[in-house]
């Protein structure tokens, strides 16, 4: 009953070119296409990256860690008997 025919679809193109322009109608397709397509990339770009997410490290990532920490502190203790 409310359906957009062709020719209503036309006249609204045209108002639309009217009040714009078509130089910034262009920019602003190829503005919203760039963006688009940044979009695109940096959801592949996460689908590739879940291993190296920084919110779960992988399980060997948290093992030299605690290695590093266990070292560390170790180092303190002795230093700090060598001090007293």
């Amino acid at each position: 009953m409310f359906g957009i025919s062709v020719p209503q679809l036309l006249i609204i193109l045209g108002i639309i070119v009217l009040l714009f322009g078509t130089k910034k109608l262009r920019s602003l397709g190829g503005d919203l296409g760039s963006a688009v397509k940044g979009f695109k990339k940096a959801v592949s770009d996460d689908d590739k990256d879940d291993n190296d997410d920084a919110d779960f490290p992988s399980k060997e990532k948290v093992e030299d860690k605690s290695k590093v920490a266990a070292d560390t502190t170790q180092t303190q203790k002795s230093a700090q008997k060598e001090h007293k």
